[in-house]
């Protein structure tokens, strides 16, 4: 899946394209800017493509899911 991008309006973010997520679904949203780091479209596009085949690879090790790992880093903080 790829990245959704948003704009904030009247204090409300506002999706800038439609999305097929069903109605209702809870989603996670982080700034696109993050310590400092600010990557163009490009960069992220690469950024994401890398990510995504090192969670493939790591899953084909037998690691644990996104979701997993998203906890126990949030769980460590």
């Amino acid at each position: 899946m790829q990245p959704l991008k948003a704009q904030v309006r009247n204090g409300r973010l506002v999706l800038d394209e439609p999305t097929d997520l069903p109605e209702g679904e809870v989603v996670e949203l982080w700034p696109a800017c993050i310590d400092g780091e600010d990557l163009d479209d490009e960069e992220r596009v690469a950024l994401n493509a890398e990510l995504e085949a090192a969670e493939r690879e790591y899953a084909e090790m037998g690691g644990v899911s996104e979701e997993q790992l998203w906890a126990t880093l949030r769980a460590s903080r």
